[in-house]
């Protein structure tokens, strides 16, 4: 336990300290303009909320389907990370993938586009691990464009990857969904 809390605050400050050193506050003299905002919608989550089957109550791993738009041009590959804010050690991050073409906008139900590649997650698997809502938990699907494709592996580490996406990005979008009622 005390290892998935130590890279849970690394990944956390990791998420802190990609954003503030590309506004110069971490690394002076390097400015960035603001990532373009992203719209991301899924038509499996009614009202925003959940449903069972993209849970750990399913008893599968099945990825919901996404849809996004806005992505900036100039954008080289997407990737997702889907997180709970809410979770005892934040972030508790489900998934990560990365290295989605950037002509794609939509991820379908229970499927990884071509070429996509997965990091490990906060369990320490690569691929996505539904989460298990007890309680009012929020979870947030994060839809990022990047200017590169990352040269990571399948299944490199959550630090790492987050480390590059939040170097990487110029655009981003997020669906808040809620826990299961």
């Amino acid at each position: 336990m005390a290892r998935w809390r130590r890279v849970a605050t690394a990944a956390a400050a990791a998420v802190i300290a990609g954003p503030l050193g590309g506004c110069g506050l971490l690394s002076p003299g390097v400015t960035v303009t603001s990532p373009v905002v992203m719209t991301v919608t899924s038509g499996a989550f009614p009202r925003n909320v959940m449903p069972v089957r993209f849970t750990c109550a399913n008893g599968r791993l099945l990825t919901p389907p996404l849809d996004w738009s806005g992505a900036p041009a100039s954008t080289k590959s997407i990737a997702i990370v889907v997180d709970d804010a809410d979770a005892p050690i934040t972030p508790y991050v489900y998934w990560v993938v990365f290295n989605i073409g950037p002509a794609t906008s939509a991820l379908l139900e229970g499927q990884l586009p071509p070429g996509a590649r997965q990091a490990l997650n906060s369990a320490g698997h690569a691929g996505y691990g539904p989460p298990c809502p007890g309680s009012s938990h929020g979870y947030r699907f994060t839809v990022y464009a990047l200017n590169t494709v990352l040269n990571l592996p399948n299944g490199a580490s959550l630090l790492s990857t987050w480390q590059a996406i939040a170097a990487a990005t110029i655009g981003r979008g997020r669906l808040p969904v809620s826990a299961t009622s």
